[in-house]
């Protein structure tokens, strides 16, 4: 997916910057990039993370880079931030979201005199350059930045940088969070608001859906008002946020725990004990354990001073070798022992499958699984939750393919996303079956949304029930 992280000083804003991306790592694998200006001008460097953390790429540049305003990313794909110069000047630009109408975008670009692209390595357009031709096509920076959100199918969150100061637009559906905070000599930008806490800035604002605001060393202000309608991603507490993340003043790890407690309240398995799959996991683990009595334990152990990041390396297949490598048995906690096993969701199953069958190698009797989401039936149109390329990749469209002999409909997809329906039931059965677990019982929607403690219309839900 990606994150982005800007500041505005009165003093040198390299050290805030760097270590502010850097708290961003989790969100993506591919591309780290940091953009500054100052006396000199713009100054920007862009480096391949998939074999190196940020910190180690970047150690050199930020001892050469200096300025006064500067953004930067973790990105998930394409190279940023990108610098551009047009008629509003110069100015240094990154995105998280995603664009779904990318080639209407870029005929109508090209039917309005619009000269050319660069073709990125796997031939496609990258998404921030294309969003600064949007941009550039309206008079003024706050109008393109309007533009934007109005034209893209999908989700667009913008961080842009000029002379006078760093200008943050979030989507438009507030799918992607934007934070802002304050210290006594400057702002910054936030996707992830504890990016900023150990740097000694304060919670100021969090940016409504659509909403536009310009920041310098001095002040920030809104040049655009907040929409009213907001589609938060729900994945955000589910998977994706850090534990000491909090969106839209909801707590991460606080959203797991009532997850959790909310799975055991309707579960009537007794298992030996309870446990997470590393990381996301082990919060909703501790919630279930916390409402059930049933004790938490940690059977395996993530092995992390290599393997930091859950996401790398991209090819499918060597993340599956690597998140089985990374798992250490703790035998004795597992030898004859029964184990309900909580994972944030099921997207493919192999992973789950193979740390099952590393489980039940390892001597235990019975493995339970329970996602702490419901089944995935739709990829997500918003955010690149998952790299799939095709919706076949979920292990429940392809179950449910099997069982309705080709002939699926979104009416019939919608009887499966009912937990009450026996096509859902036989679903769950199907996939229990083909990953060898004990026993499977998925989260229900309607759970994992009290459990955000927001008002269920606010939250998107696209991916398990195919409403936007």
């Amino acid at each position: 997916m990606g994150g982005f992280f800007g500041v505005t000083s009165q003093h040198d804003c390299v050290f805030d910057l760097f270590f502010g991306i850097d708290y961003h790592s989790h969100l993506g694998t591919r591309r780290g990039g940091m953009a500054v200006f100052g006396e000199k001008g713009f100054n920007r460097a862009i480096h391949n993370i998939e074999n190196a953390p940020f910190r180690t790429k970047f150690d050199k540049d930020v001892n050469e880079m200096q300025g006064i305003y500067g953004i930067g990313c973790i990105s998930d794909y394409e190279p940023q931030p990108l610098i551009i110069r047009s008629h509003h000047g110069t100015y240094a630009i990154t995105t998280v979201g995603k664009i779904n109408n990318t080639d209407e975008l870029i005929k109508k670009l090209f039917d309005e005199g619009h000269a050319h692209f660069l073709e990125m390595s796997g031939g496609e357009i990258n998404a921030t350059e294309l969003v600064a031709a949007l941009i550039n096509q309206k008079d003024n920076l706050i109008e393109g930045l309007k533009y934007v959100q109005e034209s893209v199918d999908g989700s667009m969150s913008i961080l842009l940088m000029n002379k006078a100061g760093i200008y943050a637009a979030r989507d438009r559906y507030g799918r992607t969070p934007i934070v802002i905070g304050r210290k006594e000599d400057g702002f910054c930008a936030s996707f992830e608001n504890f990016a900023y806490k150990n740097l000694g800035y304060s919670d100021y604002k969090e940016l409504g859906p659509g909403e536009i605001v310009v920041m310098t060393e001095k002040n920030c202000i809104t040049l655009s008002n907040p929409n009213k309608d907001m589609k938060i991603c729900t994945f955000l507490w589910v998977y994706y946020g850090y534990p000491a993340s909090s969106y839209e003043g909801i707590s991460v790890e606080q959203m797991r725990y009532n997850c959790g407690a909310k799975m055991a309240g309707r579960d009537n398995v007794k298992p030996d004990i309870v446990a997470g799959v590393p990381d996301s996991g082990t919060a909703h683990a501790v919630g279930y354990a916390n409402a059930s009595g049933i004790p938490f334990s940690r059977p395996f152990i993530k092995y992390t001073p290599t393997w930091p990041r859950s996401f790398m390396p991209t090819i499918q297949s060597k993340r599956n070798l690597i998140a089985k490598m990374k798992l250490l048995a703790v035998d004795d906690l597992i030898k004859d022992k029964s184990l309900l096993l909580i994972d944030d969701s099921i997207v493919r199953g192999t992973q789950l499958r193979e740390t099952t069958e590393f489980l039940y190698q390892s001597g235990a009797k019975e493995v339970h699984i329970r996602p702490a989401c419901p089944p995935l039936l739709y990829g997500c149109k918003y955010l690149n939750f998952s790299r799939s390329s095709s919706e076949m990749d979920l292990i429940t469209r392809r179950v449910i393919e099997r069982l309705e002999n080709g002939n699926v409909t979104d009416e019939i997809l919608q009887e499966y996303a009912d937990p009450e329906s026996p096509k859902y039931e036989q679903m769950v059965e199907e996939i229990r079956k083909e990953l060898n677990f004990t026993s499977l019982r998925f989260n229900r929607l309607d759970d994992m949304l009290d459990a955000t403690g927001l008002e269920h219309d606010r939250l998107c839900t696209y991916c398990w029930n195919g409403r936007e």
